[in-house]
């Protein structure tokens, strides 16, 4: 059975947000507000006479881009562009890929222990069992199949160094499973540097069992166009290939030409961190002057902030400020005393967030 879809929990706060004299400031969510970048939009509308079908595949020249920038921008080296697939965004590649990978009932699927809800979805539309682990899996009858890492972590930050994804990976395969680390905030380093898990460092460059899930939504703005991938182990990449051909999971054409310029062009990328570090560079410290500690938090689109209060409590204390936030639980029971705080507002909004956190606007 699916559990609840947690948003629809945090309506009735968002309508009290919304009713602050000076209107809502959203940092539950974090979609995206920023423009599209020119280059994308251009190499999108240049494609849009598209009248065929588009290759599941991807085209060779997303696929080729796709190796280029890993190896530019993150040092991962042996990758061929036959082990590249482009997926729609990639919430619908984490929710089905263990079904994908033929896992079901019977079978287990480790998740961290504070972590995307989506995970947990995907393994419970699947039939099989969600374990969640802080790095430690009691033995059990039940194999597992399937191991999910996330760094930079949503919600938390948090950065796993190449010395510990090396340790997962080599106790997956130790079991005979496959390591999927979801990587969509790669580029968004602050105190810590990520590393790919397709990285020589964690993979002694064999990425047998290994898959790197990555999405434009964030590091682009290109969370309306639903542009990822999965890219590692020819052989899985080849099984996923042949999977989505059969269910018709396909990226359009002129989608696919837009996520080609994205990874071909590193300038607005850095463009957008700067405008990420500058609203972080807001709201972290009005966090904490308001009694928040702030932890992991090194790299990706979040703060991780707690009082040590219950998350829903904060959630209604922050509401009636007019600011909105995620609260912890929905990433896990491990999460009940914290709230998730996004970066993805405007700047004059964070601006407004940051003011009534520190007392510079009235409770509405």
């Amino acid at each position: 059975m699916l559990p609840d879809y947690p948003w629809d929990r945090l309506v009735p706060y968002a309508e009290r947000a919304r009713a602050h004299p000076g209107g809502i400031v959203d940092l539950s969510i974090g979609t995206p507000v920023d423009p599209t970048p020119p280059v994308v939009r251009a190499a999108l509308a240049a494609a849009a006479d598209a009248p065929g079908y588009p290759r599941t595949a991807g085209t060779p020249a997303l696929r080729r881009a796709v190796v280029d920038w890993l190896g530019r921008a993150h040092g991962v080296t042996g990758l061929a562009e036959t082990s590249v697939l482009p997926t729609v965004g990639s919430k619908e590649l984490v929710a089905l890929l263990p079904t994908l990978l033929r896992i079901g009932p019977g079978d287990r699927v480790v998740l961290p222990s504070v972590a995307y809800p989506t995970y947990e979805a995907g393994v419970r539309l699947a039939g099989a069992e969600p374990v969640r682990a802080d790095g430690t899996v009691a033995a059990g009858p039940a194999p597992v199949r399937l191991v999910w890492v996330n760094s930079p972590a949503n919600p938390t930050g948090r950065v796993l160094p190449a010395q510990h994804l090396r340790k997962v990976v080599d106790w997956a395969r130790e079991r005979g499973a496959v390591v999927a680390s979801d990587e969509c905030y790669l580029d968004l380093g602050w105190e810590d540097t990520p590393v790919s898990v397709l990285h020589p460092a964690v993979t002694g460059g064999d990425h047998t069992g290994v898959l790197a899930v990555h999405s434009l939504s964030k590091r682009s703005n290109l969370a309306g166009y639903r542009a990822g991938f999965v890219a590692g182990d020819p052989a899985l990449v080849a099984g996923l290939l042949e999977a989505r051909k059969h269910a018709g999971l396909i990226v359009p054409q002129p989608v696919q030409a837009a996520a080609t310029a994205a990874y071909g062009d590193d300038r607005h990328v850095a463009e957008q961190r700067e405008r990420y570090a500058a609203r972080r560079a807001l709201l972290r410290p009005a966090l904490e002057r308001a009694g928040f500690t702030v932890e992991h938090s090194t790299a990706g689109l979040y703060l991780w902030a707690t009082r040590g209060r219950d998350c829903w409590a904060e959630v209604a204390e922050l509401a009636a400020r007019g600011v909105l936030v995620a609260p912890g639980e929905f990433y896990g029971p491990a999460g009940g005393r914290h709230v998730r705080v996004a970066l993805t507002a405007t700047d004059e909004r964070v601006g407004t967030a940051a003011a009534r956190l520190t007392g510079g606007e009235p409770p509405g």
